[in-house]
């Protein structure tokens, strides 16, 4: 009798892999994992503090960054400590429950962080674009709406996925060959049929997250066209230099987040120590970047950043 005939109760434990087939190497692997996200945390907590402290960046602009930049800290610190703690003290029992929190917390604000990157894209182009305007159209009420849209949509779509997910039975196994409970293995584990969960994931990623990519690619797509009408050839060539590493930014944040679920639902073969250092290696890099490109490269966060951590005469000669 097959495994979705029978009655079963689901573990109450899982045990994480780590990185399958370089349990050895972990210790190793671990510590390019933790200087990144020391760096996240000191990075985002320096624009949150900047951003806090300075009253002239109370901004539209800045207002985005900091949302930014909760979301990040959020979205590591989720999955980092659990993930460190099976590299380094071979931790790798997780509960039931604490497994599809931490799922549900990773595409909530997978989901949250789409919508402030598309509202920045857009803070950007009425910036550039309509800069006489600015301040008309991108008023703090108006502000305050897109930061809650962008919270609507992870509290409307997230819940009914993780609903389905627990809806399924996990009794063929316990382990996650995983170092963190990511939804594309989880449901590997599943001895019920996946095909509901699935087609729904695919439809908000490709609703949702796609459509977000498109709206900020046709923003991108406007600012880059007002640039090319500048007159100065180093104006044009630090706006580009700007707008090419925001594009970096965002194309990592959604080529990371989205294709390990295409390349399941494709059932592309990929090797699994892969496809996890992959996915590992996503949960540090873009909460990493995004303090670096989006605020030490804005020279007023730059500036009081400086200020805080430099010395006078440093600071003097820096700015310079």
């Amino acid at each position: 009798m097959s495994f979705s005939n029978q009655s079963c109760s689901n573990p109450s434990t899982f045990l994480l892999t780590g990185v399958p087939g370089l349990e050895s190497q972990h210790i190793w692997i671990a510590i390019p994992l933790y200087i990144m996200y020391i760096i996240t945390l000191l990075g985002n907590g320096a624009v949150l503090f900047v951003v806090k402290l300075d009253v002239t960046l109370h901004e539209p602009m800045y207002y985005f960054l900091s949302m930014l930049a909760v979301i990040d800290l959020v979205f590591s610190t989720a999955v980092v400590p659990k993930m460190l703690s099976v590299f380094w003290l071979d931790d790798r029992e997780i509960s039931y429950e604490f497994c599809f929190l931490q799922m549900f917390f990773i595409l909530f604000l997978t989901a949250m962080e789409s919508g402030v990157l598309l509202a920045m894209a857009i803070d950007r182009y009425v910036a550039i674009c309509k800069p006489l305007r600015y301040k008309a159209i991108l008023t703090n009420p108006k502000i305050a709406l897109m930061g809650l849209l962008s919270l609507a949509r992870g509290v409307t779509v997230v819940p009914p996925l993780t609903c389905l997910l627990t809806s399924l039975s996990y009794c063929r196994t316990n382990v996650i060959p995983h170092s963190y409970c990511d939804h594309v293995t989880v449901v590997e584990l599943a001895t019920t049929d996946t095909s509901v969960s699935d087609l729904y994931s695919i439809v908000v990623a490709t609703g949702l997250v796609g459509a977000d990519a498109i709206c900020i690619a046709f923003s991108y797509g406007m600012i880059l066209h007002s640039l090319l009408r500048l007159p100065s050839h180093e104006a044009r060539h630090k706006a580009f230099s700007t707008c090419s590493s925001h594009i970096g930014v965002i194309l990592l944040f959604y080529v990371g987040g989205i294709l390990p679920m295409y390349v399941h639902m494709i059932r592309i073969s990929v090797p699994r120590h892969i496809f996890v250092l992959f996915d590992d290696l996503y949960f540090v890099l873009t909460p990493m970047l995004n303090p670096v490109i989006y605020g030490m490269k804005t020279k007023q966060i730059r500036k009081q950043i400086l200020k805080l951590f430099c010395p006078r005469k440093l600071f003097a000669e820096v700015t310079i």
